[in-house]
Order: structure tokens, then C-alpha cells, then sequence
């Protein structure tokens, strides 16, 4: 709705339009944009609609339920700013004034008829009501018209008390709060109040349900309640009723028992219709016959009464979720009920403790058979043996080894998981398979800490065996030259070989051609023993690299041609040159790469040329700087 501000001048003369731009938009959806325009004309004559303006004037029609101040009429649906509204009023009969106490309705300086703020009355005839209202705007304009109202009896249902009158008894110590009686009555929205007394206040009610409590400790005396049951949205629909209340005198003494509370310890294997306790309970009187037992409590379904005598009336499970829930400790209350007028109860509480019993023996998996390779390393994990026992709390196990450990049985087993382990060597040649014996005794399952179960679990092991692959030398033939130099040894190259699995310890041994010891090998590395050799010589080794200690142990050779020239002797312009041939068949291909050695007098003059080139360049430059 858009509406113009009060305090707006609108000139045509000078702007006689106006674009407005509007933006809406929904939550989740896009924002939509529209413009509306406004035209601005000259001003004329403030006129009001018909049928408001006409000699009957306009009418409305209402139901007499409608809610207090609720608006009735606009007399402009879309008022223009500045203008005022006022107006006389009249009921049925007809009386024109411009008192507005002729009428409940209300009429706002903005056009706005209003329902009366205490609502219609709920009479049963139709009332009309009529308004005689003139509108004046800024400039003086003004124009009149009449509006009658006509409120239509209500077909809510009236607020109306099934019970006109009642009469309570209560027993003299009532408490605070107890429920005292409850009134009802029909109709919408109907709420409860007490209208009298106010003092002193004995009784409360509740005004959506109607409970009347009492607020201290009844004595004996006599009250007559006043309540009234309105429509809150229609204070005006009401009923009214009478209670009378007595507090009648009477034996307040409940019976008495012993224990008054009592404490038990069962075991979990107790059989149904066992009697726990006995109770011996006597009346205000002195006698036991007029007596009833009860029990209260939301685990009293597992117990049951027979006379004074608690017993049980369903299993007392331990080895359960619901037992673990509350503790192993079930609460009930005993309540017994003499027989006098109001009747009196004792409360007698019962705490019932279940204790734990082994009542199952440990149970072994089913297919307890593991697969290790034999080149598992020390504590390397072969599998878990997963014990059950039914016995709460479940699978409380400890696992053991039959036999312990040692060279026949290289494994161990962890006491609180069953996960096995490998703690010594294992080959496949010496033992295919383990048959271990595992032992699960159970623990926690029972109060006496001695009485335990245990069962005793086959389980295989079998070694996969794991062939050994010959170790990679990367090249399997080497040529290599060297210049013998006095001194220490002198290292020649080193061996790149892997060994399978990744990561093995591989052995290198020289096992051909170093008859006279003037090769050394330290790991992969391989040493030369300077002598006095007059002359070049070429030796051809054979090394052996070997993988880990095992039967199927598999080893790969590796040929070296080693040239060895004394110092004093000229080194041919050659490089080394790396050839790969199987061992059993060594292949020596040599590759020769042409080499230029300057002389030094042409390193000398390209030496000193450079330099003064660059002494001359830097001159230049400091010069243009």
C-alpha cells in the first residue's frame, strides 16, 4: 500500500508527476523491480463514495463474538494525508448528538471505526449502531456521510459449567498442591478463575484445566468457592459456579513397618518368584488384615507382591545393556494402604543390588588360521584371535600361550587384544605350518574373583614361503682405467645393485681375479692397493653380490675390467665406458670419444684477450657515466 506522507504538498503546477520505483521480493526467490507513476492534477472539491455518502449511508454487519478494538469500517480505504474525521453517534433508538458514550464503537481521526474495547454484548437481539461522520482535509474541504453498524447475535457456543454447584469432602492434612476437585465447562477458549474468597486464600486453580488445589495444609473448616469460567478472547461470556468445601476431620495416621527401608543383595542367577524380603507392617489400629502392598517405581514390573512378602517376578539378568544402564541397581518403592477413610499410605523403599555370577565358558572363533610370509620381521602382527564371552561385561578376556615361547614356537600373544606377534626367525624349510594353542580365561564375571573359566583355541599359523630374486646390478660389466698413485688405496668404483624386497642387505664378494690381494671391497665400494707396477696392467675381477641369508638363496655376478697405469705413464684421451652383457657371456665393447688439448700458449692469449676486453668495456662505461 502506498500512501502519501502527512506532511506532503503536492503542487501540480510545478511537478505533476512522479515515478516511483518498487522493489519486492519473497525469501528464496530474485528481488522484482517495477516503477509506478503518479500523476499530480489541479485540485478540486473533496468528495466522499457512495453509498457512504448517500442518505442512508453505508452498512456493515458484524458478529457480536468479534474481538475487542477490532476494525469494523474505513471510511477512505486509502486516506490522503492531512485529512481529519469526526462524527456523531446513535444506537438503536435513534438519538443524534455528538456524544460518543451513545455508543460503544470508536471512531479515529484517521476514518477507522472500532469495535468496543471490552467486545459486543452477547445479547441474544441484533443491535444497531449509527455513525454520522464528516471528513475535512488541510484546505478546509470537507464532506459527510453515515455508517450503521449492525451486530448480529453470536453462534459461538456460551461458556456454560456442567455442574452448577458442587460439594467437595477432603480429608483433614491435605497437603499443599494435592488436587482438591476439578471444575469443567463447555465453550471456546475458556479459562477459570476463583472470585471469592480472595482472603484467606486456601485454594488455587489452574485457569486452563480447572483444578482447584489447595495452598497450605487443610484443617478442619468449610469454604464456599466462587469460580468463574470466561472466554478470554470474549471476557464478557461467562458462568459462574458454587463449591462448597469441607475439610472433614479424620485418622491421619498411616501404618507403620519395619524395616522402613531396605538394602539387598542378589545374584543374578536368582529364579523367578523367589521371595527377597518380608515385611511386617501393622495399622493405626494394631492389626496386620486390613492391609494392601503395592509397588511403585518404573522397574517394578521385575518384582511383584504377595502379601507382605517382595519377590521376583522376572529375570534379574546382569549380562545385559538395560542392567548396565541403571547401575545393577534396580529401585522400587513398597506402598501399603490401610483401609480407613481416606485411606493412609506408607512408602517403603527397596534398593535391590544384582551381583554378577560366570555363568559361561569363553568361546573360541571359528577358523582361527593366519597366513604370515616367513620374511616377516621381528613383531610383525599375524592376526588376532577374537575371543567372545557372553558374561557382562562382554569379551573380558586375557589370552595366553600354551607352551610360551621359543624356537618351535616363535610367536607371542598380547594378554588383553589375542593379537599374535612374530619374535623369531621363521623358515619354511624347517616347519610349514605352527599350531599354536591359545588359552582365554575370562575375567570380571563373577564377585568371587577366583571363580573364573577358561577354554583352550587351536590356532594355525602357515608360512608363506618368499622366493628370493637374484639382486640387480646396474651395469653387470664395468672398464674402468685408474693412474696408480703412491700413497694409501685409492678407490676404484662403486657397485648399484638392490636386492629383493627393497631394502635387503646385500653381501659383495670378489670371487675371481685378485689372486695377488691389490683389490679391496668394503660394501659396494671397491679399493685399489697401489704397488710398484713398472707397466700397465688390466685386471678382470669377478664380484659376487649376494641377497639375504636364506635356502633359496640367490646371488648375481658382476664383471670389472680394471686397467691400472702407473703415474709416470701417459693416459690415453679416452673415458670410461660402462657396458651391459650377461656374466657368462662378458662382452667388452669399447666406445672412443675424441678429446682437443689446446696448447698453453693459446689458453695464455684467449686468457689475456678476455681480460682486456672487459677492462676496456668498463672504462667506456664509466666514461659515458
Amino acid at each position: 500500500q502506498v500512501t502519501l506522507r502527512a506532511d506532503a504538498e503536492l503542487d501540480a503546477r510545478r511537478v505533476n508527476q512522479y515515478t516511483l520505483t518498487l522493489r519486492a521480493a519473497c525469501p528464496g526467490e530474485e528481488e522484482v523491480e517495477e516503477q509506478l507513476s503518479v500523476r499530480v492534477t489541479t485540485g478540486r472539491a473533496l468528495r466522499c463514495d457512495s453509498p457512504f455518502a448517500s442518505a442512508e449511508g453505508d452498512v456493515v454487519r458484524v458478529s457480536a463474538d468479534v474481538a475487542p478494538r477490532t476494525p469494523l469500517y474505513s471510511v477512505l480505504p486509502q486516506p490522503l494525508g492531512g485529512l481529519t474525521v469526526s462524527g456523531g453517534c446513535s444506537s438503536t433508538p435513534r438519538e443524534r448528538g455528538l456524544q460518543n458514550h451513545d455508543t460503544p464503537l470508536t471512531l479515529t481521526r484517521r476514518g477507522l471505526v472500532l469495535a468496543p474495547a471490552n467486545g459486543f454484548d452477547p445479547s441474544k437481539d441484533t443491535q444497531t449502531f449509527r455513525l454520522e461522520i464528516e471528513v475535512t482535509d488541510r484546505h478546509g474541504h470537507n464532506c459527510s456521510g453515515a455508517l450503521r453498524v449492525e451486530v448480529l447475535p453470536s453462534r459461538r457456543p456460551r461458556v456454560t459449567f456442567l455442574k452448577p454447584q458442587q460439594a467437595v469432602i477432603v480429608p483433614e492434612g491435605t497437603r499443599p498442591l494435592e488436587v482438591v476437585t476439578q471444575v469443567q465447562a463447555s465453550g471456546e477458549n475458556v479459562r477459570y478463575a476463583i472470585l471469592t474468597p480472595v482472603e484467606p486464600a486456601l485454594f488455587t486453580i489452574d485457569e486452563m484445566t480447572g483444578e482447584i488445589r489447595s495452598t497450605r495444609h487443610l484443617e478442619v473448616a468449610h469454604a464456599l468457592l466462587h469460580v468463574c469460567a470466561y472466554n478470554v478472547l470474549h471476557p464478557a461470556d461467562h458462568a459462574t459456579t458454587t463449591i462448597n468445601v469441607t475439610v472433614q476431620e479424620t485418622d491421619q495416621r498411616a501404618p507403620s513397618c519395619t524395616p522402613a527401608i531396605s538394602v539387598l543383595q542378589v545374584p543374578e542367577t536368582v529364579s523367578r518368584g523367589s521371595t527377597l524380603m518380608t515385611l511386617r507392617c501393622t495399622d493405626p489400629t494394631g492389626t496386620e488384615g486390613d492391609l494392601r502392598y503395592a509397588l511403585e517405581g518404573p522397574l517394578s514390573s521385575r518384582f511383584r507382591m504377595e502379601g507382605p512378602q517382595l519377590q521376583v517376578n522376572t529375570t534379574l539378568d546382569y549380562d545385559s545393556e538395560a542392567a548396565a544402564m541403571v547401575g545393577f541397581q534396580f529401585m522400587v518403592t513398597i506402598v501399603v494402604t490401610a483401609g480407613q477413610q481416606p485411606p493412609q499410605s506408607t512408602h517403603v523403599p527397596v534398593l535391590v543390588t544384582v551381583t554378577p555370577v560366570n555363568e559361561f565358558t569363553p568361546a573360541c572363533p571359528n577358523g582361527a588360521t593366519f597366513t604370515v610370509p616367513e620374511t616377516a620381521a621381528f613383531g610383525s602382527a599375524v592376526g588376532r584371535v577374537a575371543g567372545t564371552d557372553r558374561d557382562y561385561p562382554p569379551d573380558s578376556l586375557e589370552y595366553s600361550l600354551e607352551g610360551g615361547t621359543g624356537p618351535t614356537q616363535p610367536f607371542s600373544i598380547d594378554t588383553h587384544t589375542g593379537e599374535i606377534h612374530v619374535v623369531g626367525p621363521l623358515n619354511s624349510q624347517w616347519h610349514k605350518s605352527y599350531r599354536l594353542t591359545v588359552r582365554l580365561t575370562d575375567t570380571h564375571n563373577d564377585l568371587n574373583p577366583a571363580k573364573r573359566r577358561s577354554r583352550l583355541c587351536d590356532v594355525t599359523v602357515r608360512l608363506q614361503v618368499v622366493l628370493d630374486q637374484a639382486p640387480v646390478c646396474t651395469p653387470e660389466v664395468q672398464e674402468l682405467w685408474i693412474t696408480a698413485r703412491s700413497g694409501g688405496r685409492q678407490p676404484v668404483t662403486r657397485l648399484a645393485c638392490q636386492g629383493s624386497p627393497e631394502g635387503t642387505t646385500l653381501v659383495y664378494t670378489i670371487v675371481g681375479g685378485n689372486e695377488d690381494g691389490r683389490f679391496q671391497l668394503e660394501g659396494n665400494t671397491l679399493f685399489y692397493l697401489p704397488d710398484d707396477m713398472p707397466e700397465t696392467h688390466t685386471f678382470v675381477l669377478l664380484v659376487d653380490v649376494l641377497g639375504r641369508p636364506s635356502v633359496h638363496r640367490r646371488s648375481t655376478m658382476v664383471a670389472l675390467v680394471v686397467h691400472i697405469t702407473p703415474w709416470s705413464t701417459t693416459v690415453p684421451p679416452s673415458t670410461t665406458t660402462w657396458h651391459t652383457t650377461l656374466w657368462k657371456k662378458p662382452l667388452v665393447v669399447t666406445r672412443t670419444e675424441a678429446a682437443w688439448h689446446p696448447p698453453a700458449w693459446f689458453v695464455a692469449v684467449l686468457t689475456i684477450s678476455a681480460a682486456l676486453l672487459l677492462v676496456t668495456l668498463g672504462c667506456v662505461a664509466r666514461s659515458l657515466l
